[in-house]
């Protein structure tokens, strides 16, 4: 399993696409130009999709050493022995998901703008954490805001801060700059018409004048 130190560069986030084999070659493309992470979020497919799509990521992430988190759901990504979960508000806690996934997994979770809570999840034994929306979603319109500001406060919790919410390559270095371990894409990399070419944007934006 990755340590913490590596938990730096672009957090791929799965698009809704019914078609396992094409969200395979989409992703493949994306993992190709070297990604930190990679998560299953899918909340419209059925049960058996759903386990065909993780399994298959699983396996597809493997040869790049990159980690498969799941999005909100702790029984898939025990069932896939997953390398983490993905915990938004509502998903049930960090504890829970710590004694069903073992110590090494990866435990993301959802703080939004909200220090309370990235203090709590830290408390119970979070991986990294989640900020956003920095810019208006296509994912997530509803999504509440967030400030920059958020990330330097949060810095002092000593664990990766992941940066989420209608984020283009352009704003990567004030994100980056402010706090930002990870860059959390979903829209921005499957609206692309090449998907690998976002990625590397991307990845370019994160690294420069770092």
């Amino acid at each position: 399993m990755r340590n913490h130190g590596s938990m730096r560069g672009l957090y791929a986030i799965t698009p809704e696409e019914p078609d396992t084999r094409r969200l395979l070659q989409r992703v493949g493309k994306v993992l190709e130009q070297g990604i930190a992470l990679l998560q299953y979020r899918n909340k419209g497919g059925d049960k058996a999709l759903r386990l065909e799509q993780a399994l298959g990521l699983k396996l597809i992430c493997l040869p790049y050493d990159v980690p498969l988190i799941v999005n909100d759901d702790l029984a898939l990504a025990r069932e896939i022995q997953a390398d983490g979960v993905h915990l938004g508000a509502g998903d049930g806690d960090v504890a829970t998901a710590r004694e069903e996934l073992g110590e090494h997994a990866l435990i993301g979770v959802s703080c939004h703008a909200d220090i309370e809570r990235a203090q709590q999840a830290r408390a119970q034994g979070a991986n990294y954490l989640a900020f956003g929306a920095f810019h208006a979603s296509r994912t997530k319109p509803d999504a509440s805001a967030a400030k920059p500001s958020i990330l330097r406060e949060a810095k002092a919790l000593g664990l990766p801060l992941a940066a989420i919410g209608g984020i283009t390559p352009a704003h990567v270095p004030i994100l980056r700059d402010a706090g930002a371990d990870l860059i959390a894409v979903v829209s921005g990399l499957w609206d692309a018409p090449d998907p690998g070419a976002a990625a590397c944007a991307y990845i370019d934006a994160f690294t420069h004048h770092a």
